[in-house]
């Protein structure tokens, strides 16, 4: 018992307690060089384990992906890969491992509609170019919507288009029901009832729609210089404060917006191609411009 702090005791000196020398570290174990006396062994390395487990020295990570929300189990499951290295019974038995491997992961139809209903959500991300958070957050309200009843009777894919919606009106991403819609697989219809449910029953954090918000976007779809954007928000703000965008479709207010400004500016804009380019008629946007030029 006493030979354990005098051990300490020369390591702490680095000293050797048999014959003064001087100790090494190796191996984890700290050892005297000249007479080999253990000093102390089993030593902790709380520094990172770079092995790699697939024989590859490129890669000498062993974490997997991160937790994400866009899928049932947040990514910690497991796969069985592929290989066209695999031949003949063994690739047959591989198959159905696979196929079985994929039937337990989903235990529930609960877990069943998430795992549809997630995936109709990475699709529209996808096609409306829309970022990760988006997508996350799309995916934690179709869940919260699941846990209080109220998918009941009501579409899965109408849910995930209105989950998207509802996430870029939180997040102030300028995207319209009607751009959600034309890539959903639900209806206009269904996806707005599904959105009614979420914002009633979830209360959504999210306010009116402003114009503003679509500016950039028609703009650069417009192909317009930042001159005339910046002449819209002036217009957006003018709108705002004489009450003209109360009641009225955001995205035709901004785009008359834009129309007004490039009328001011000489660009040849037409009504139609600003009209087209926010989804609403040209009659619509002749009477916000209308009402922009009034005293």
């Amino acid at each position: 018992m006493s030979e354990a702090p005098a051990a300490d005791a020369a390591a702490s000196t680095n000293a050797c307690p048999e014959c003064g020398g001087h100790p090494e570290t190796a191996r984890g174990e700290t050892l005297c060089g000249d007479c080999g006396l253990v000093l102390s062994e089993y030593r902790i390395d709380h520094g990172p384990d770079w092995r790699s487990f697939d024989d590859s020295d490129t890669d000498p990570k062993r974490t997997g992906a991160p937790l994400t929300r866009s899928r049932h189990d947040r990514g910690l499951s497991t796969e069985i890969g592929r290989s066209t290295r695999v031949k003949g019974r063994k690739r047959r038995r591989l198959a159905r491992m696979r196929r079985q491997h994929n039937r337990a992961r989903i235990a529930s139809k609960r877990e069943r509609n998430q795992v549809y209903a997630f995936t109709e959500i990475r699709r529209l991300t996808g096609a409306l170019s829309l970022p990760e958070r988006i997508r996350d957050h799309a995916c934690s309200l179709f869940r919260s919507a699941q846990s209080e009843d109220l998918l009941r009777g009501r579409s899965l894919e109408g849910f995930a288009a209105a989950a998207v919606y509802a996430a870029c009106r939180i997040a102030r991403v300028s995207r319209t029901v009607d751009e959600v819609a034309d890539a959903a697989k639900a209806t206009k219809a269904e996806q707005t009832t599904a959105y009614d449910a979420i914002n009633r029953e979830l209360g959504l954090p999210v306010g009116p729609i402003d114009p503003a918000q679509y500016l950039p976007r028609f703009a650069s779809e417009l192909d317009l210089v930042g001159e005339v954007e910046r002449r819209a928000r002036e217009y957006v703000d003018e709108a705002a404060e004489r009450g003209l965008s109360v009641g009225r479709n955001p995205s035709g207010v901004a785009a008359a917006c834009l129309y007004t400004a490039g009328r001011d500016l000489g660009v040849g804009l037409t009504q139609r191609d600003a009209a087209d380019v926010a989804g609403v008629t040209p009659v619509t946007l002749r009477s916000t411009y209308q009402q922009l030029r009034e005293e």
